[in-house]
């Protein structure tokens, strides 16, 4: 699955046309040219034409050797060097565009990405910038520390797949005494330099340099060369490669046998790299450190686009296929726990970095500044580690652990306290204690001499390794340094065991320990008790690249070896599988992997294919027993290899063959009571079919059950079943089916269901006649309203042949939803005959029918109707709002107060001579109400 870089080589072709030593070969990848040049300087052009490859052009300038050449990014010009200063630059067609007789000897040439500077190197150590027409510039500033020291590599990343950060180098300039220079553009007075220890090989100086060469998107550099080791037979020199990433951090280091390097070059996609090593050809499988992190089902990976200076970040969610997409700038790791994944950035202000946690979809949750680089990055499920090469951040991001144990708990270390998001900062050289605190006690200016290179953490401990092979251990939440254990390598990444008992360690080239925390137990225990620890005795991989413990066993961690893939209980491994995986996790006995080079492959479209889960040894073979040879055996394999997901399977294969002693034996294991109460179930039924049709339901084979169930004739049970499932309409059509009427109370229930079914999805039309059905009139009512049915509403309320009887709690919330629509008559009369006849009041005080409220009051001996009228009016004439007040008392029939408030309104504009007109209407008005007052009078005498 995935194995990185296992295409063979499609072609070997001797090409014949030279007749000395080739010194130099360039290779156009747009045009898909070969260029390559010998001692005498005969230059061909070679190119493939109906499967082989042919001599496309010749040239020999017969003066002097070509030392250098390069094709532009395009692929349209080639620069060719000679070794006395000559300069040419031609097409891809093949005409010669121009040429130069430079002053000075040249060893190296080297084009800008936008083709528009040249770059000569000297033998002399000096590098000079010229335009693409030969014109000089300017010069490179070196920074080698040596002023003898001479140019020995020489390479500008092209950007054609963009950049991994906004501010990475792309020129890299290596020197023979093991510096590289790498700066971000050709006048960088700032550039990053890196002190290899690498040398070119004494004996042969000239055949053998010391060649730089980034990857195919700029993100890793290779450097090749020697380092001397002295030994019993006096000093041997040691052919490597070492990969630095962008900001000039060493990643690996790779050793190779053979006198020397002679040549580099990367494969297209970054996988592999191919080493020139006397007469042969190594090919080294590259494992990338994507930019990725795994937590819950999702995977979040970012990685560049070429028109875009900031980073895409994909949450791609691994159960249902759904992706989601972010740009985040300056992003430079990310790490995934938990639920939550964090991603660490650049900011614009120098110094200032950004850890920002998200969920699944990629929205973020919470964020925390720091004043660190985060250079190790590590999430837990409650806690984000991040260090620089001195200081160490420890962010309790979730709080799921105790109170009594969690960083803001203890009196003692109140410094350490996690209000208001405050992490827990301190330098590597001290101990976290109460005077611990977050960035504003930190002192900057001090620096270490041992500095960090890698972390891990577990639930309750946190482990710094230091590049002199020192591990710290802390305690987690509450920060204590509790030991320090010593190691004979320098930590390139760590990972601790679910119970916290051991950790594993692949240094710097690849080679993987172990060591036992509990080692030396009862013996030289130091203050808190802890022993001394040591490493797990012969164990030890080499070529590692990755590694991850089991989350439920302590013995169990898969590792990545080249391209295998190995599971190790204990130290003894199983059988390796052929893989190039990134693992995600490991539980249950299957180790989650994605195939992320693959997913880089095409970052846009990624697919449910890329994730494969892997299944132990044990896991197969336990399917294998149980498949093959019968329970027995299989019980006792599962005993020898005991494990809940071997349990959980030998209890699944006995309840298929119905063996319930087995099955019950195996739900103990596993603590399962759930299926140790099925066990006693089953065990009380007589019928082999009626146990078999509940092993079917148990195992959710429900068709299957369902059709045994026939077989005996025992429709009832098979109902039964559905209508546990909620699968209501497979219930009612098996109760038709058997004649059932509509008195029947199953059916009744299976009507009054599917209404419910529809009204939970909110489908209130399609849940209304099955309500009818089965007279269930509450949900009746609330079908109606949410299809603003009211009309249906006032026939409960009024209806002779449909509606509710009186005093029925339904009519009352009838009433309240006619209230809520202004039904104010219907909504009254659903009040009254629910016999609440204060609610009636109280809605037509609400809806301002004042008149009806009155008239209510009057007739069941409401007094307290006056006392709110008064109430309500004094309210409105106070505020100014006299006409409302008047149109109250209208409506209440009060009358002559209605009458006098219209004849103070038209006093006052009677004496205001505003409008005459209005004062008239007015007093008219007044003089109605008098009349109609007088009229009722006279009605009631």
């Amino acid at each position: 699955w995935g194995i990185a870089g296992a295409s063979n080589l499609t072609m070997n072709q001797t090409l014949e046309g030279h007749q000395e030593a080739v010194v130099c070969a360039a290779w156009n990848e747009v045009y898909k040219k070969l260029t390559t040049s010998d001692q005498n300087g005969l230059i061909i052009v070679w190119m493939l034409h109906k499967g082989m490859w042919f001599e496309e052009m010749i040239n020999n300038r017969n003066k002097s050797m070509v030392k250098d050449m390069k094709w532009t990014a395009d692929g349209m010009k080639i620069c060719i060097v000679y070794e006395d200063g000559a300069v040419i630059v031609g097409s891809v067609d093949g005409n010669r565009l121009w040429g130069k007789e430079l002053k000075m000897q040249l060893q190296f040439v080297e084009w800008s990405p936008t083709g528009k500077q040249i770059l000569f190197g000297t033998p002399q150590g000096e590098v000079h910038v010229y335009d693409q027409m030969g014109n000089y510039v300017n010069k490179v500033p070196l920074f080698s520390d040596d002023p003898t020291a001479k140019i020995a590599g020489l390479m500008w990343y092209n950007m054609v797949e963009g950049l991994v950060d906004p501010q990475a180098p792309t020129l890299a300039i290596g020197f023979d005494n093991g510096r590289v220079q790498l700066m971000v553009s050709e006048d960088d007075e700032k550039p990053i330099l890196i002190d290899t220890g690498l040398r070119t090989p004494q004996d042969k100086p000239g055949l053998y340099g010391m060649p730089v060469l980034w990857n195919s998107n700029g993100s890793v550099l290779a450097v090749s060369g020697v380092s001397t080791k002295k030994g019993p037979e006096g000093i041997k020199e040691i052919s490597q490669v070492q990969f630095y990433d962008h900001c000039g951090h060493h990643l690996r280091t790779l050793k190779v046998p053979g006198s020397g390097i002679s040549g580099l070059a990367w494969e297209g996609g970054g996988l592999r790299i191919a080493l020139a090593v006397e007469s042969f050809i190594y090919f080294a499988n590259i494992r990338p450190d994507y930019k990725w992190g795994y937590f819950g089902h999702t995977v979040a990976y970012a990685f560049n686009k070429h028109d875009r200076m900031d980073h895409c970040v994909v949450f791609f969610d691994t159960q249902t296929g759904q992706k989601n997409v972010k740009y985040v700038k300056k992003l430079m790791s990310i790490k995934g726990a938990g639920e939550y994944c964090v991603l660490a950035t650049r900011t614009d202000d120098p110094g200032v970095y950004i850890l920002i946690l998200c969920n699944a979809i990629g929205a973020p949750v919470d964020s925390k500044y720091i004043n660190i680089e985060p250079q190790n990055l590590f999430m837990t499920d409650t806690h984000v580690v991040a260090t620089s090469g001195d200081v160490i951040c420890v962010w309790q991001y979730s709080s799921k652990v105790s109170k009594l144990t969690s960083i803001d708990s203890s009196m003692e270390s109140v410094a350490l306290k996690k209000k208001d998001g405050k992490e827990a900062v301190w330098h590597v050289d001290e101990s976290p204690s109460s005077s611990t605190g977050g960035f504003d006690k930190l002192r900057m200016d001090r620096m270490t001499e041992d500095p960090i290179s890698c972390v891990a953490a577990s639930s309750s401990m946190l482990l710094v390794a230091r590049e002199s092979g020192i591990v710290q251990r802390y305690s987690l939440p509450h920060l204590a340094l509790e030991h320090k254990y010593k190691l004979s390598c320098c930590p390139h990444q760590m990972a601790v065991n679910c119970d916290s008992t051991r950790f594993s360690i692949i240094d710097l080239n690849g080679v993987m320990t172990m060591f036992d925390l509990e080692g030396g137990k009862g013996k030289e225990e130091n203050d808190m008790g802890l022993p001394p620890g040591e490493m797990v005795q012969g164990f030890e991989r080499r070529d590692a690249w990755d590694m991850l413990w089991a989350e439920d066993n302590p013995e169990l961690i898969v590792m990545m070896e080249k391209s295998r893939m190995y599971v190790l209980r204990g130290t003894s491994p199983e059988e390796p599988v052929l893989s190039s995986c990134y693992l995600c996790k490991f539980k249950d006995l299957t180790i989650n992997t994605v195939l992320m080079d693959d997913i880089m492959a095409f970052p846009e479209s990624p697919d449910l294919e890329f994730m494969v889960d892997f299944e132990t040894k044990s896991l197969r073979d336990t399917r294998e027993i149980i498949r093959t040879v019968g329970l027995a055996d299989a019980t006792q394999f599962v005993e020898d290899n005991s494990h809940p997901r071997l349990w959980g399977l030998l209890s699944e294969a006995a309840l298929e063959r119905l063996e319930l002693m087995t099955a019950e034996k195996a739900f103990v294991k596993t603590g399962d009571y759930q299926g140790i109460q099925l066990v006693k179930r089953l065990s009380q039924y007589g019928d082999k079919n009626k146990q078999r049709a509940e092993v079917e339901v148990y195992f959710k084979r429900f068709d299957e059950a369902e059709k045994i169930y026939r077989d005996m004739d025992r429709l009832d049970l098979a109902i039964d079943m559905r209508a546990k499932l909620g699968d209501w309409f497979t219930v009612k059509d098996m109760l038709l089916a058997q004649g059932a009427g509509d008195d029947d109370s199953m059916l009744t229930n299976a009507h009054s269901s599917l209404g419910d079914y529809y009204f939970d999805r909110q489908m209130w039309g399609k849940a209304l006649p099955w309500y009818k059905k089965s007279n269930a009139v509450n949900k009746l009512v609330d079908c109606m309203y949410n299809l603003e049915d009211y009309d249906g509403l006032v026939d409960l309320v009024i209806h002779p042949d449909k509606q509710l009887p009186e005093h029925s709690p339904l009519l009352l919330s009838v009433g309240d939803k006619l209230a809520s629509v202004g039904l104010a008559e219907q909504a009254v009369e659903a009040f009254v005959r629910g016999g609440d006849v204060k609610q009636a009041i109280d809605c037509c005080v609400l809806l301002n029918q004042w008149d009806q409220a009155i008239s209510l009051a009057e007739q069941h001996d409401f007094p307290q109707i006056e006392g709110l009228l008064t109430k309500y009016a004094s309210h409105l004439l106070d505020d100014g709002r006299k006409m409302e007040a008047i149109e109250l008392y209208r409506k209440a029939g009060r009358h002559p107060l209605a009458a006098k408030h219209l004849a103070e309104i038209a006093h006052e504009c009677v004496k205001t001579r505003a409008n005459p007109m209005r004062a008239r209407r007015l007093f008219v008005l007044a003089a109605l109400e008098v009349e109609k007052f007088r009229a009722k009078t006279l009605n009631v005498q």
